[in-house]
């Protein structure tokens, strides 16, 4: 493709060059348009300018902003006003999180929108990929738009809502499998909306009737997995008092079609199952399962620790090492981990804390308020508990005949030989079994 060819494609704002933000903007920039990505942290900027993805262990991303880049269809810009001023659509994605008392923190996604409003010409069509409480895109993006910019949703500027839907490590793979979901201000928001995706990204679209309806299916979504999870693991502490092994409930019950259990474990973290039930709860629905649930499965670390006291007694002045930090396998993001509730517990029982994350550097595991441990230092030998946080795979092969003086395995993810811990004299605990 030429310069000239490339100046000559429809025009793509991305703001927000996260995991997802920067895969979508690679995507669209490979299907057909110019794209330039607009991030606040200006090491990525440079990166994606030289044609090298920030992002790690996403298959296939890194050829994608390289091809991109090759093909002048992708840059950056650390000035959000100034990327959304050359560009037709604007596709916002930058994250809402929640603060220490889960209200909703909107600090980045009002400043970003604050830019767009600025930048914005008449025309645009802005969509938010965010997952936002229902009612926010119109009401307080769409409001802040029109405050700042002087333009008027449905006359001057169309505006959609398509909540991302993947997982990290498959993103590409996840954005090609699951329908898009799209809900527009009115139908010609809606229409444009879907036309854009359909060629950017080749995947089919389930067009639902408003902005709300598809802000909300995006939360529900979340809750559903927030609520099974809790009921796997509430399920999972009453098979323990019952002497039954729930890995083999879940098995059989499972072979019947309608039963889905899922799998308990120590705790739920990340960007998404934690945070956003809180997007319904702070909204009204502060009673019933919802906020149940966010209680059972946050109350798994504390579980865990109260299991193994039982098990050993005091954990004063003991090595407990925590594997992984991350809230899952196989991924670097501590946000929410259940790691960070562990920690907290382990200082009140005034442990030794030890940590482990082959993902982390020790700098970065400090932060959190552990000492680092590498597998390979001889301070294993002299560990009393090891705690499976998160199974990376560099867990699978373990060795814990090296935790020679270990009295006990808490087995969190219930990813671990039992018979082999059991066999060198540790105890071992799962979740459920």
């Amino acid at each position: 493709m030429s310069l000239d060819q490339s100046q000559s494609l429809p025009k793509v704002a991305v703001v927000g060059l996260g995991k997802i933000g920067l895969t979508l903007a690679a995507v669209f920039a490979n299907n057909g348009f110019k794209v330039v990505g607009a991030d606040i942290n200006k090491d990525v900027v440079t990166l994606v300018n030289q044609g090298k993805s920030h992002i790690n262990n996403e298959p296939g991303l890194d050829q994608l902003v390289l091809h991109a880049h090759k093909n002048n269809t992708l840059s950056a810009t650390s000035v959000t006003t100034e990327a959304v001023a050359q560009s037709d659509i604007i596709v916002v994605i930058v994250p809402v999180l929640v603060d220490d008392q889960n209200n909703v923190d909107y600090q980045f996604i009002d400043s970003a929108v604050q830019d767009i409003a600025q930048g914005m010409k008449k025309g645009s069509l802005v969509m938010f990929e965010t997952t936002l409480p229902p009612g926010d895109t119109k009401n307080r993006f769409g409001k802040k738009i029109e405050e700042l910019s002087g333009l008027s949703m449905e006359t001057d500027f169309h505006l959609a809502y398509s909540p991302e839907r993947v997982y990290s490590n498959r993103i590409l793979e996840d954005l090609k499998n699951y329908p898009k979901v799209v809900g527009g201000l009115n139908k010609q928001s809606l229409e444009l909306a879907s036309n854009f995706y359909k060629k950017a990204l080749d995947c089919k679209l389930i067009e639902v009737s408003s902005l709300e309806t598809a802000e909300f299916s995006k939360v529900a979504e979340c809750v559903y997995r927030d609520v099974n999870i809790a009921l796997a693991n509430e399920l999972a502490v009453f098979a323990e008092e019952k002497g039954v092994n729930m890995a083999e409930v879940i098995t059989a019950s499972n072979s019947q079609p309608y039963s889905h259990l899922h799998s308990p474990g120590i705790g739920v973290g990340g960007h998404c199952i934690p945070i956003y039930p809180y997007f319904f709860i702070n909204k009204g629905l502060d009673r019933g399962l919802t906020p149940m649930s966010r209680e059972i499965n946050d109350n798994m670390a504390n579980y865990a620790i109260t299991k193994i006291e039982k098990e050993i007694g005091s954990l004063e002045n003991k090595n407990v090492l925590i594997l992984g930090l991350s809230y899952r396998e196989n991924v670097k993001e501590p946000t929410k981990s259940t790691s960070l509730l562990l920690i907290d517990q382990l200082k009140k029982k005034r442990a030794n804390l030890l940590l482990n994350d082959p993902l982390f550097t020790d700098s970065e595991i400090i932060k959190y308020g552990a000492d680092p441990l590498s597998l390979k230092d001889s301070f294993v030998s002299e560990i009393d508990v090891v705690i499976l946080q998160a199974f990376h795979q560099e867990y699978s092969n373990l060795d814990f005949s090296k935790f020679s003086k270990c009295e006990l395995v808490l087995d969190g993810r219930n990813k671990l030989d039992k018979e082999e811990i059991s066999q060198l004299g540790m105890k071992y605990e799962g979740i459920g079994n």
